[in-house]
């Protein structure tokens, strides 16, 4: 595909939750149709699309009648079938193509990957029954982390090894399917880099934003990172030769570790928009929703620009009624909501973003909020 997708084309989205919806609103914002494929009616991005069918992700028929309709196909998560992508790729533009699902949606394969092309990660190894794992676990050493290698997220399907006792739970994981083992980094932060890249190979980064997790739940994002202009640079440089490497189309969400050795190793890659992206909504020239849009249908990238330093902190489900009432006390907070009809412990109901001048004081503001808590 060499030419641009227009405004008033229809892009199709696989997956309609809320990294779906703010495709949506950028999609829309940019003068595109949208068309939404998910089996929930109600959905966070049916509810602000053009469109929606309403049918199992791998509903074959649903699937194609979305390659009918789209100019151009994508998805807001890893667990696309790829075959049935495969099948409708000679009906609509899959710029994104499958080989980047392939390597991401599947652990070993992604590590494996990376580790080819020149880049750090934790130490791993393939996992398929209890007796690999006590071998494994012996070169690799306690503290490391069990997961399965495809589905999981926000720390489903995984679980932490910190001594020969935690063995025990293990067997529940691994009937679950193919699993990895990795070894922990000793790291000073958590952090992440999105980067978009067209087909005509030109490239667009973000600026790195340190990542607070809670129970495996990304709690804060901070950005500008608390790190050197050095290791900002370096993790962006890294952010480029994934995209490269992957002959990447979209946006990509790449988390890293910035190890004590001052060296950049990378947790997982996200072939998609990422909840640690979702600052660039107010703080970015562009958001990471515009670049992937943009990327998609071959526009050219911009420069990414961060207008203000800024904290994005996720609202679960616990956060949902004391977050409301601090709609008419924080009148500079920019309060977003899902519009998911059911509310659970733990569920990404939405985020609040805040500019800001003094990222330390902001941190200060949200804990004394006690929302949070």
């Amino acid at each position: 595909m060499d030419s641009m997708i227009m405004q008033g084309k229809t892009i199709g989205i696989i997956g309609g939750g809320q990294l779906g919806q703010m495709l949506s609103f950028s999609a829309k914002k940019a003068g595109m149709r949208v068309i939404i494929l998910d089996p929930n009616p109600t959905c966070s991005a049916g509810q602000v699309s053009d469109e929606q069918i309403v049918a199992p992700y791998d509903d074959i028929e649903a699937i194609e009648e979305l390659a009918d309709k789209a100019d151009v196909l994508t998805y807001e998560f890893e667990n696309v079938d790829l075959n049935a992508l495969e099948n409708v790729s000679s009906k609509v533009e899959i710029p994104q193509g499958t080989e980047l699902l392939r390597i991401t949606k599947d652990r070993i394969r992604e590590k494996t990957f990376l580790q080819k092309s020149g880049l750090k990660v934790a130490p791993f190894a393939e996992i398929n029954k209890f007796s690999d794992l006590e071998k494994k676990i012996n070169e690799i050493g306690y503290p490391a982390i069990l997961k399965t290698c495809e589905g999981g997220y926000d720390g489903k399907g995984q679980l932490v090894l910190n001594s020969e006792k935690d063995l025990v739970e293990a067997d529940e994981i691994i009937k679950l399917g193919q699993c990895i083992l990795e070894g922990k980094i000793n790291f000073q932060m958590e952090c992440s880099v999105m980067v978009g890249r067209n087909l005509r190979g030109e490239i667009t980064v973000f600026p790195v934003s340190e990542n607070i997790h809670r129970n495996q739940i990304l709690h804060e994002s901070i950005v500008p990172a608390r790190i050197s202009s050095e290791l900002q640079e370096k993790a962006k440089e890294t952010a480029v030769k994934v995209a490269e490497s992957l002959n990447l189309c979209g946006i990509l969400g790449i988390e890293m570790f910035i190890g004590e050795d001052n060296e950049i190793y990378i947790n997982e890659l996200a072939p998609r928009p990422h909840n640690s992206g979702h600052y660039s909504i107010e703080a970015c020239n562009f958001s990471q929703f515009d670049i992937h849009n943009r990327a998609i249908c071959n526009w050219p990238l911009p420069k990414i620009e961060l207008l203000k330093p800024v904290v994005m902190v996720n609202v679960l489900g616990q956060h949902v009624e004391k977050t409301q009432e601090l709609i008419s006390k924080k009148p500079t907070w920019q309060f977003h909501d899902y519009g998911k009809g059911e509310i659970r412990v733990d569920r990404k109901m939405g985020h609040v973003t805040i500019l800001t001048d003094d990222i330390n004081k902001t941190l200060d503001e949200i804990v004394s909020t006690h929302v949070w808590d």
